[in-house]
């Protein structure tokens, strides 16, 4: 099977990572966190040989979400033509208030409000596998209440959102945030994974496991 592979894109007004995720070979990639600009985001996909066949959002925040309807509207447009549509996946029913509001998702005071729909919500511990892409979903409440992190087993890494950063974590003072579950989410749920697992974050560098547990501040 060909290798699983990771690429980042930085986005929109506060420097979000999009990540795509892509089997070696293939012409489908999974989305991660289109944070703006999405027909674009598509176009440039695009332009790589590669087509969107699904779209993961780790929380609602204006920042992750504001590239989703046209990087939707953009791929269900060929869809029709590959015989696919492609399906948006929420992690959680309790982050579908941040998508349907756009004063909780802080896209109105941020400019642009945004509300939108998704077409899917999963589970914690939920296995998803789009086009031979494969991932676990891990609640990890906190950033906001129904953040999520999406672990790929098979190459080794975790895309994370807003949980955790290098040697920092996700901001709790928006709706729905609170630090001790933050925390705890991370000490039960991301520090159990094996050390040498890389951590792709919403924002800035990636970094590990083993990484965090020894050198993040907010979780000693």
């Amino acid at each position: 099977m060909n290798e699983l592979k990771i690429g980042r894109i930085v986005l929109g007004a506060v420097s979000t990572n999009t990540y795509f995720v892509y089997r070696e070979g293939s012409e489908e990639c999974v989305v991660i966190d289109p944070a703006d600009y999405g027909r674009q985001l598509f176009a440039n996909l695009k332009k790589n040989g590669l087509r969107t066949a699904a779209i993961l959002l780790t929380h609602g925040h204006f920042d992750h979400i504001w590239g989703v309807e046209g990087l939707k509207a953009a791929a269900n447009e060929v869809a029709e033509h590959h015989g696919f549509a492609p399906v948006l996946v929420y992690a959680l029913d309790a982050e579908k208030t941040l998508l349907n509001h756009a004063r909780i998702n802080v896209s109105e005071q941020s400019g642009r409000a945004c509300e939108i729909e998704a077409d899917v919500y999963v589970k914690d511990g939920q296995e998803i596998e789009v086009s031979g892409i494969k991932c676990k979903v891990i609640a990890t409440p906190g950033h906001t209440a129904g953040g999520c992190c999406f672990y790929f087993e098979e190459a080794g890494f975790c895309v994370c959102g807003d949980t955790i950063f290098q040697e920092s974590v996700g901001r709790t003072d928006l709706p729905t945030g609170s630090m001790s579950t933050l925390v705890r989410s991370i000490k039960d749920k991301l520090f159990v994974l094996p050390e040498d697992t890389k951590l792709y974050p919403g924002h800035g560098d990636s970094t590990t496991v083993g990484h965090e547990k020894n050198y993040n501040p907010f979780c000693g």
